[in-house]
């Protein structure tokens, strides 16, 4: 691969006025603004780990994102967090759900010159580690992190500049990866979607019941308070950020002193896992599948089902159901929110009859089964892909090498 040419990234802003811009000052847009349905504000939380998470947004009317022109953001934007969570970079997706988005006062939108530049392509280089890097030189974590004069500060980064050719190539190498780690989630979706469809069939059915929590669990307990380590070969260690959409993502789990942790708090297959402190995260549910070693820190609530009284598939599917309940019943002040052990022991579920809990079981377990193999074998392509990511970008990875890797793989 030849080598590149570096230049600074305003070189490859879009001709239309304000494609480097900065988002509404907190003046522009405050809660008064808010409104139930209209045009979505992209925030940091729109932005996690690189991903754009079309979801969970507040919404300000399709008025007053006309006062804001300069930040409406469109398919292909980057859209930098300058505030906050520093190092942040996404893209709007091509085929957003909405049909118009403006950027919150946190970030930055940067628009691109198609003919010099592929968003893609600067996407992943901001994803790489030296392009964050680049991004963090100019990050102050005096007070609230945040980029010296942000604006400034991103239209000087210093980007590579291969030829168009090159770029789209990297992107399809890359690309096919996250297509597949797409399809893989999808999967999973739909194979949770029809697991509660088919359970919440069956507790419309004869004999369905109505049990509190605590009578039916042999465990309710919180975690531990972890004495983090560095070591890879020391116990796992889940804390509230594992726990979205009714799953356990390992990614951003630690690692505790193992010998520290007592039998009871060690999570057993089939155990509920529920974040019990903190804004944001309070109530979310999730099923621990895995027999690996873990447990959890002690922001999480412990629920194992007693086998021998309900079935604890069927039982974790039904908090899973109960979700919204749970995420309403936290106590305490703002940033102090907290669920008592005896909320959840008090937790009204539905179940089946016991009879068709034995039934809907296998119906359960070979439909997880399938998710569980298509987000594994997603974790492994992303793996992948962080691995090539650097390579592609410096140069030391040819493209058809990588194609290659990536056409063994999918």
């Amino acid at each position: 691969m030849a080598k590149w040419e570096f230049v600074a990234y305003e070189t490859l802003a879009s001709e239309e006025r304000s494609s480097f811009s900065m988002g509404p000052f907190g003046s522009k847009i405050t809660k008064e603004n808010y409104v139930a349905e209209g045009v979505p504000v992209v925030r940091g939380v729109n932005l996690a780990r690189g991903i754009f998470v079309d979801d969970d947004f507040v919404f300000i009317t399709e008025e007053k994102a006309d006062e804001i022109l300069p930040a409406n953001v469109a398919p292909g934007d980057l859209i930098f967090t300058h505030r906050g969570t520093i190092g942040q970079v996404s893209m709007l997706p091509r085929n957003p759900r909405f049909d118009r988005y403006v950027i919150g006062s946190s970030q930055v939108k940067t628009r691109l010159c198609l003919k010099k530049a592929v968003p893609e392509f600067y996407f992943y280089w901001f994803q790489s580690e030296a392009g964050r890097r680049s991004i963090l030189e100019n990050a102050s974590t005096v007070g609230v992190p945040g980029i010296a004069t942000p604006l400034t500060s991103i239209r000087n980064l210093k980007v590579p500049l291969p030829v168009l050719a090159e770029q789209e190539a990297v992107v399809d190498v890359l690309g096919a990866l996250d297509d597949k780690i797409a399809v893989n989630e999808r999967i999973a979706a739909t194979a949770r979607s029809l697991g509660m469809a088919l359970f919440v069939q069956e507790t419309q059915g004869d004999g369905a019941v109505d049990v509190e929590v605590d009578s039916v669990a042999n465990a309710l307990t919180r975690g531990v308070a972890p004495k983090y380590s560095n070591d890879p070969d020391e116990l796992i260690v889940l804390n509230q950020k594992c726990i979205r959409d009714g799953r356990v993502n390992l990614s951003p789990a630690r690692r505790t002193l193992g010998e520290k942790v007592k039998p009871p708090k060690l999570l057993h297959r089939n155990d509920v896992l529920v974040n019990s402190t903190g804004v944001g995260t309070l109530g979310r549910v999730a099923r621990w599948t895995s027999d690996s070693e873990a447990t959890v820190d002690s922001h999480v609530t412990i629920v194992r089902f007693d086998a021998q009284q309900v079935d604890p598939v069927c039982a974790g599917f039904a908090m899973l159901r109960a979700q919204p309940d749970i995420e309403a019943m936290g106590e305490g002040s703002t940033g102090q929110t907290e669920l008592r052990r005896a909320q959840v022991g008090g937790l009204e579920i539905a179940l089946p009859s016991p009879s068709r809990q034995r039934e809907l079981r296998v119906k359960l377990d070979s439909l997880e089964y399938r998710a569980d193999q298509a987000l594994a074998e997603s974790a492994a392509l992303a793996t992948l892909r962080d691995i090539l990511l650097p390579q592609l970008m410096s140069g030391r990875l040819r493209v058809k090498d990588a194609e290659k890797i990536v056409e063994d793989h999918v």
